[in-house]
Formats: structure tokens, C-alpha cells, sequence
């Protein structure tokens, strides 16, 4: 964003509210008149906190609800692997559709839709783990998300994701596959 639209938004416009409503205050007479500028200045104040941060917590509850109706992860069949098929981790390794081989047992598909389009964007992203001989659909996560809404600036964007990606919880794929017995 240029520097001359982020002075403008974060100097020019909340000095020039407050300078012109004192100045019309006190040129305008009558309790009706002073009444008016009060209230044009609260509702130009509004917006500017609308623009400022009222959307992004707007978006934010939009997707929080989004997550609880329908985010995390889903398994509709587990499968027991050799212990071989793990890594140090316990991850199998299993690739994205476009770079897995075609004697990969297991892909994974991202489909990403947007959900709004203008500022601030929301997504939704479904990951399904998929067993390559059959196309089943062994589990899928659902995230939702939210970037941008913010007032120009030099700082990236802000965004906002749920459910949240926790260190101590499994992902789709340790949910997915299971360590088999080494008999």
C-alpha cells in the first residue's frame, strides 16, 4: 500500500474528523445543530473503527462459527501399516496428488474455496487423504480462514485460521494411518 494512502487513513482522516467537529460545534447554535455534529461525529467515528478493526472481528466470529458447525479433521476408515512405512516422526510420508507416484498406495487432494473474495478474504480448505487403488476417501480436514481487513500499512496483512494447528494433536494422517504389530 502507498505511503500517501496510509497517511491518509491513519492522519489525515482522524484529525481532520475531530478539527472539523470542534470547528462546527462551536459555529453551530441551537441545541438541534449542536446535537447533529455530535452525532455525525460519533457515526464518521464508527466507521472509521468499522474499517479499522470492527470487520476483521466481524470476519473472525464468521469463521470461528464456520469451524464449530463444520472444521476438523474426519476419519471414515483407519489403516494399520507396517511399522516400516513410518518414519523417526511416525509420519508415512504421503505426498500431494500432483507429486505422488503412481505406485503411491496413498495421496492426499486440497481443494481451497473462497468463500468471499473481497477484503478481508475467507477460505475454506478440505484436505482428503485417498487410498489410490479405489479413490476412497479415507479422512478429510476442513479449515477455514480469514486474511486482510486491515488498514493500509507497511505490515503484512493479518489473518485468522481455525481450527488451530496443534503441536500434541494429530494431523489427518496420523489420525489415518495406524503403526501395525511387527510379528
Amino acid at each position: 500500500m502507498s505511503l500517501i494512502l496510509m497517511i491518509f487513513y491513519w492522519l489525515v482522516m482522524p484529525i481532520s474528523l475531530v478539527v472539523s467537529a470542534c470547528w462546527l460545534f462551536r459555529h453551530t447554535s441551537g441545541p438541534f445543530g449542536k446535537s447533529f455534529v455530535i452525532v455525525a461525529a460519533i457515526g464518521l467515528l464508527s466507521w472509521f473503527f468499522w474499517e479499522a478493526a470492527g470487520k476483521k472481528m466481524y470476519w473472525d466470529a464468521k469463521v470461528r462459527e464456520l469451524c464449530a458447525k463444520d472444521g476438523g479433521i474426519r476419519v471414515y476408515e483407519t489403516v494399520e501399516l507396517p511399522a516400516e512405512s513410518f518414519d523417526q516422526w511416525g509420519n508415512v510420508g504421503v505426498s500431494e496428488k500432483r507429486y505422488a507416484e503412481q505406485t503411491d498406495e496413498f495421496y492426499y487432494e486440497t481443494i481451497t474455496s473462497v468463500l468471499k473474495s473481497d477484503e478481508p478474504q475467507v477460505i475454506k480448505t478440505t484436505t482428503k487423504m485417498i487410498r489410490r487403488k479405489d479413490g476412497k476417501v479415507l479422512g478429510e480436514l476442513i479449515r477455514f480462514g480469514r486474511g486482510g481487513g486491515d488498514l493500509p500499512g507497511p505490515w503484512y496483512p493479518s489473518t485468522y485460521s481455525c481450527p488451530p494447528i496443534k503441536q500434541n494433536q494429530p494431523g489427518l494422517e496420523k489420525s489415518v494411518f495406524r503403526k501395525g504389530d511387527n510379528r
